[in-house]
């Protein structure tokens, strides 16, 4: 049973526009912690490739602006509940996160940082990688993470666009997808997409496999917490593997 924080912890958290998924899977995480909300705020994402009109949604003030609004609420950390900079660098989010702290004075964390940084307290390096991406920002996740010398031995990729699409993909689908990357020896699968619904089925699925099965919206939560000075052990639920990182 968690122990009742001395005092209230608001997370801020900002999301694409286009996200069904984050809004609903977070409050329900952060549900089991006491003294703890999640506050969110919205910047227009409609759509991913490899054209440079979808690379600039995460290059716009309107998004830098939605983390200042997020601000107003007095957050203890604020988040990007989003995986852009695992095909734009992962070095966007690192420029990022100071980014926010110098503009509102709150520390900061990302999805992807917060992926990043679970996988090497876990000492694993092959990955598996299921998302909802076409080929070519597919290829560019896997160089990216290639750079953090994490080695994508498998992927599965569900060649969609449009935002909304992704969060209508089924948890069976994604289910189906990490098996197999399971099957081909990654030693984690990291279910990389804010707007794929695999919370729901993450710990399922790593007491099936045996495997860390890191979900994106889950991983932001824990980062968020960690950065908050909160114990992530109630995580557990979501994720066994990441729940006991100290």
């Amino acid at each position: 049973m968690n122990q009742p924080n001395q005092k209230q912890v608001r997370i801020g958290m900002l999301t694409p526009s286009s996200n069904t998924v984050v809004e609903p899977w977070c409050f329900k995480i952060v549900d089991s912690f006491e003294n703890t909300s999640v506050h969110f705020g919205r910047v227009e994402v409609l759509w991913i490739d490899d054209k440079e009109a979808s690379f600039s949604q995460f290059y716009d003030e309107n998004m830098l602006r939605g983390f200042e609004l997020l601000s107003h609420v007095k957050p203890t950390v604020i988040g990007w509940n989003g995986t852009s900079a695992s095909w734009l660098g992962i070095d966007q989010d690192r420029i990022l996160v100071k980014e926010i702290t110098r503009r509102t004075g709150y520390p900061a964390v990302t999805s992807t940082l917060s992926i990043i940084e679970a996988l090497r307290a876990l000492k694993i390096k092959k990955i598996g990688l299921v998302t909802p991406y076409v080929n070519s920002i597919q290829e560019r996740i896997i160089n990216n993470f290639s750079l953090e010398k994490l080695d994508c031995i498998s992927e599965r990729h569900f060649n969609l666009t449009d935002n909304f699409s992704f969060g209508e993909v089924s948890e069976d689908r994604i289910e189906s997808a990490a098996e197999e990357v399971v099957a081909d020896g990654a030693e984690a699968v990291i279910i990389l997409c804010t707007n794929l619904a695999g919370a729901g089925i993450a710990a399922r699925l790593e007491d099936k496999t045996g495997v860390p099965i890191l979900d994106s919206v889950v991983l932001t939560v824990w980062g968020a917490l960690r950065t908050a000075g909160i114990s992530t052990s109630s995580l557990e639920k979501w994720s066994p593997a990441i729940s006991n990182i100290l």
